[in-house]
């Protein structure tokens, strides 16, 4: 587990539209090519860890690091956690989860939070092993 490099833009492309397929998201490739610059932008509040086996790139898990008004620390919000479908099964979704929580304790956010569909039953297997989830219902307005 490391932070992403400018040479994983190609392998984390390809798990990014991995993602946005798995979600049916239409995600645009301005918002892609920002995303990107925004993992790798020191100042952003945005990192990218991604799961590294044998020199390929397996996973990656996309974060925002925020203020927030509950506490006094810093949150860590996993927006994004993907694994190569051929390579699930294998720890790399756990291994990304426990990299966050070290960060967490290291780093001193308050807490580490994530949301996943109510169906992603695999996902929540997982998440399952690492908190309960706390009953929240999710509400979006979107600018159109």
């Amino acid at each position: 587990m490391r932070a992403a490099l400018p040479s994983d833009e190609a392998a984390w492309r390809e798990l990014w539209k991995g993602y946005c397929d798995f979600y049916h998201a239409q995600v645009g490739p301005e918002v892609t090519d920002r995303t990107w610059k925004r993992i790798l932008d020191p100042d952003s509040q945005i990192m990218c860890v991604v799961a590294e086996v044998e020199g390929q790139v397996y996973g990656f898990a996309n974060c925002v690091v925020h203020e927030n008004t509950w506490e006094t620390q810093p949150v860590c919000y996993l927006e994004d956690l993907f694994v190569r479908p051929a390579a699930r099964g294998r720890g790399i979704g756990s291994a990304l989860l426990e990299w966050l929580r070290n960060a967490m304790r290291a780093e001193g956010w308050a807490r580490l939070y994530w949301v996943t569909h109510g169906d992603n039953a695999t996902a929540r297997r997982l998440y399952d092993r690492f908190a309960t989830a706390d009953g929240f219902v999710r509400y979006v307005i979107r600018q159109r």
